[in-house]
């Protein structure tokens, strides 16, 4: 990538208190390029511009560092995670967490454990499971610091999908656009979380130099308060039919 795309990451990702070395550099180079590969013969992303992966991938994936930093996260599991967003990008930036990605499809596996391999990541596994079907594995039940989850669903839906993972008094971290979010008051009520914090941003202006509604960004953070029923997460399918 160029050194243009450089700047770019190291102020975007300075917005977020986040400082790249020279071997992180190396490692997000390596992470685009071979994103840009597989993605000529699977569907990992439709954002294959080298700038827009910087700005839309990398910066908005460092965006939920500073959450991390503040409750000491330890463990993440990242829920639904695609080609690795947000938890690869906080993997190179914060080697000391210790980072899942899970994922229902078995291809995109292949993918995130080819890249953790490529980029000498260790303390990072790629698991294949359905968000509810992992919530009830024992081996993943309220075992990790936090759950973050990018684009997946609505939050009365999302919450079903990433509380069940987190241990008591940790974090959900929801990556949102501005677009107003259901009433999900019920979800929180049954899921034992409050409202921790809520944040809004705006990434850099991308290649056209334009900032639009898109570009815009919120994250809620979600503390968890008590262990929750053994009911969540419901089957396969159940909270996207009936959500809480």
């Amino acid at each position: 990538m160029t050194d243009s795309s450089y700047e770019l990451l190291k102020a975007g990702a300075a917005q977020f208190g986040v400082e790249i070395s020279e071997r992180e550099w190396e490692q997000f180079c390596i992470y685009a390029r071979q994103l840009t590969e597989w993605n000529s013969f699977m569907n990992l992303t439709a954002i294959t511009d080298e700038k827009e992966i910087i700005i839309k991938h990398f910066i908005d994936s460092l965006s939920i560092i500073p959450f991390l930093r503040k409750y000491r996260v330890e463990s993440l599991i990242d829920v639904g995670t695609g080609a690795g967003f947000p938890g690869i990008p906080v993997k190179i930036c914060c080697p000391d967490i210790q980072v899942t990605l899970m994922d229902s499809l078995a291809k995109r596996i292949r993918f995130l454990e080819h890249i953790a391999e490529s980029l000498s990541l260790r303390g990072i596994r790629a698991v294949h499971s359905r968000a509810e079907d992992g919530g009830r594995n024992p081996a993943f039940r309220e075992a990790f610091g936090c759950a973050a989850a990018r684009a997946v669903a609505p939050m009365n839906i999302l919450l079903e999908y990433c509380m069940p993972f987190v241990k008591k008094d940790g974090i959900v971290i929801a990556m949102k656009g501005i677009k107003e979010e259901p009433d999900y008051r019920g979800a929180l009520q049954a899921l034992g979380g409050i409202l921790e914090a809520k944040s809004q941003f705006c990434l850099p202006a991308g290649p056209t130099a334009e900032q639009s509604e898109e570009m815009h960004r919120s994250i809620l953070c979600i503390k968890k308060i008590k262990n929750i029923s053994t009911v969540y997460p419901r089957k396969s399918g159940i909270p996207q039919k009936r959500p809480l």
